[in-house]
């Protein structure tokens, strides 16, 4: 199956046609965004995908609110996961 915009990790092509919207704001670039990230299939790996859509949107759209957004998920879909603790952490703790 061939994708829209020619990446596999964007088969709906919304990463690929939120480019091609003159005057998108940064909050409908977010809302795609989200869009495309519940889409995705459990499991895949969400770093790679922007990692491959910066790579291939960025450097012709540096400016673009987009590419904003990509490395913004980049970076935070490289950062350990949050905190895990509370109650449940303590009571185990203290068996």
């Amino acid at each position: 199956m061939v994708e829209k915009g020619g990446l596999a990790g964007d088969p709906r092509g919304l990463i690929y046609e939120s480019y091609r919207i003159e005057g998108i704001s940064t909050e409908e670039s977010r809302s795609i965004f989200l869009d495309w990230a519940l889409g995705m299939p459990m499991g895949e790996d969400m770093a790679a995908h922007l990692q491959s859509f910066l790579e291939a949107y960025g450097p012709g759209h540096p400016d673009h609110p987009m590419t904003a957004v990509l490395r913004e998920g980049l970076e935070r879909a490289q950062q350990p996961p949050g905190r895990k603790g509370g109650r449940g952490r303590r009571v185990q703790s203290e068996t």
